[in-house]
């Protein structure tokens, strides 16, 4: 959910990119972090300057940027629709959207789950989850409920979550490794995270480079043994993204 076509990112760049990270000539390590991130001088100019597992963390878009996320051609560019198919959502369950933007998603989703199901829609953005309001007024749809989440955990209760899905979102986090800790952490036993992320393997996906992320390098995120995280299976038929499903242990 982030805008990062090359024709694009020269003429909107200040517009849609908030700048809510440090840059790497101004950022100190974090003592609380055990070593796990490196900061570089020498770096992609769309990334923050800070590296993880040899990732570099991409620059996270503001709320400016919520017309490039309702655009029309995103169903055709995305397969929406295939995407939400392919989580096989069931009625009832509780599914949280990290990154939750304007909504677009989770309203889809809320269909999925029915009116006894909820659409937990986690945003570090007000501005964007006030958008989700309006969205779900104009629709009658009450089983969306919005969370201000933060740059180090979503905020969500421990062990209640069936499915957490992040579109085109978890390369942005400036704490990936505190993020996807919580994340895990809300998971029920059993409970799926579907990581998707514009396929880095292929050069014809028209997105900067930082903002992709190859499913090699997903999986080596997701693989640190104290989240708890189980490969499921790697779906690969969207038109330019994959989506990559782990477990919680203990299901």
């Amino acid at each position: 959910m982030r805008c990062r076509y090359l024709s694009l990112m020269g003429l909107f760049a200040a517009a849609l990119f908030a700048t809510l990270n440090l840059h790497a000539e101004d950022a100190q390590p974090d003592p609380t972090s055990g070593g796990r991130y490196e900061f570089r001088e020498d770096h992609d100019p769309n990334g923050i300057g800070k590296f993880y597992l040899g990732r570099e963390i991409a620059h996270v878009m503001g709320h400016q940027g919520i017309q490039w996320l309702e655009r029309a051609e995103r169903e055709e560019e995305e397969g929406l629709t295939q995407l939400v198919d392919a989580l096989d959502l069931k009625p009832g369950q509780v599914v949280a959207d990290i990154g939750a933007g304007s909504g677009i998603i989770s309203l889809m989703m809320a269909k999925k789950v029915g009116p006894k199901g909820t659409v937990l829609a986690v945003d570090i953005q007000q501005e964007m989850l006030d958008a989700l309001a309006v969205h779900c007024k104009q629709n009658n749809v009450t089983n969306i409920e919005p969370i201000l989440g933060t740059t180090t955990s979503p905020n969500l209760k421990p062990g209640t979550v069936d499915l957490v899905i992040m579109v085109d979102v978890y390369h942005e986090f400036d704490m990936p490794f505190e993020m996807l800790s919580a994340i895990s952490k809300s998971l029920k036993p059993g409970g799926r995270i579907a990581f998707v992320e514009y396929r880095k393997e292929d050069p014809a996906v028209p997105i900067k480079e930082v903002h992709k992320m190859s499913e090699k390098q997903v999986r080596k995120e997701a693989a640190e043994e104290s989240l708890g995280l189980v490969w499921l299976k790697t779906f690969r038929k969207l038109p330019r993204q994959h989506v990559v499903f782990f477990e919680k242990k203990g299901g």
